[in-house]
């Protein structure tokens, strides 16, 4: 039975946007505490995630981008020892402070150094607890909560680095990851499948996409059990005829019934079926492969009981 890695920094915590706003480090508390409390923490081999390398962030990132995030962190430092703001704003809900870029290099990493393991035969799969989040960063745009597209620089990187031929992307957020099919769609060696509400920020996902694209949009209050009938209809079959040497999964828990951030119907219950679906292509296709990056989730509770559900499936517990 093959281990799960548990990819983590300190640094991730220290990313913050403000007062009271929703992606706080709180989140990656919540999921800790439950793990250690379960004892599902145990279970798990603990890594530090590294930062990534700005070459392996270009993979997937314009350099100007890269350089534009870079520069308004230094200048942000700068004026903060003459006494100016903590922050400085990207958009109306999303804000670095001096450790963002810092943070984003360590949430990147994490992938990456999960990628390596699981191709060394390491670990079978592991689970990037991990923020910033990365799914709605483009190529050349931070949005929406994200600064570097952490699956998707993984994706790259297993493509470039570890020259795998089918790699497959799973995003389950309650948001389409728009970013992550900005960088990848039309690369015939990627297959994302995605569910997501609609319409609902980032308004995106349904236009037209690209034939690597499984692109599911649901309404609102769309339950769980109709959630699984999608995925085994559409999901699976494209999965299996596509046949991935490595998944990953970008692990968004803002569609459970309890997250007020969206409003759609899933419970942790439905997170473990998925999750195990998932589980089973990679047995079959992927040598068990899987490195699940967290995006959304901003209620305590149920954000934390989700991470249990799904990290439980990938640990076997």
């Amino acid at each position: 039975m093959g281990k799960t890695g548990y990819f983590t920094h300190r640094e991730c915590w220290r990313h913050e946007m403000g007062p009271g706003h929703p992606e706080c480090p709180a989140r990656l508390d919540a999921i800790e505490d439950r793990l250690l409390v379960t004892g599902v923490a145990d279970a798990l081999e603990r890594h530090e995630a590294p930062q990534a390398s700005l070459a392996d962030i270009e993979l997937a990132h314009d350099r100007m981008h890269v350089a534009a995030l870079q520069g308004l962190t230094q200048r942000l430092v700068e004026e903060q020892q003459a006494g100016g703001p903590e922050y400085s704003q990207i958009d109306t809900d999303t804000s670095i402070n001096s450790h963002t870029f810092s943070a984003a290099l360590h949430a990147a990493g994490a992938a990456l150094a999960a990628t390596d393991a699981v191709m060394a035969g390491e670990l079978e799969n592991a689970f990037c607890a991990v923020r910033p989040p990365g799914h709605h960063a483009t190529r050349h745009q931070a949005m929406g909560f994200c600064f570097f597209n952490n699956v998707a620089v993984g994706v790259k990187y297993a493509l470039s680095r570890h020259h795998l031929k089918r790699v497959a992307v799973i995003d389950f957020d309650v948001h389409h990851g728009n970013g992550t099919e900005d960088i990848l769609s039309g690369d015939d060696r990627v297959l994302m499948c995605g569910i997501f509400q609609h319409p609902f920020y980032p308004f995106s996902g349904d236009q037209h996409p690209a034939a690597n694209m499984v692109n599911v949009p649901v309404a609102a209050y769309t339950k769980g059990m109709d959630i699984r009938e999608i995925v085994e209809m559409m999901w699976i079959p494209r999965l299996e005829a596509f046949k991935p040497e490595l998944i990953f999964i970008s692990a968004g828990f803002d569609a459970h019934r309890e997250d007020d951030m969206g409003q759609l119907g899933m419970t942790e219950q439905d997170f473990t079926w998925i999750t195990s679906r998932i589980k089973d292509i990679a047995r079959r296709f992927s040598k068990g492969r899987i490195v699940s990056c967290l995006e959304g989730g901003y209620v305590m509770g149920p954000l934390a009981r989700s991470v249990e559900a799904h990290v439980r499936v990938l640990a076997d517990l």
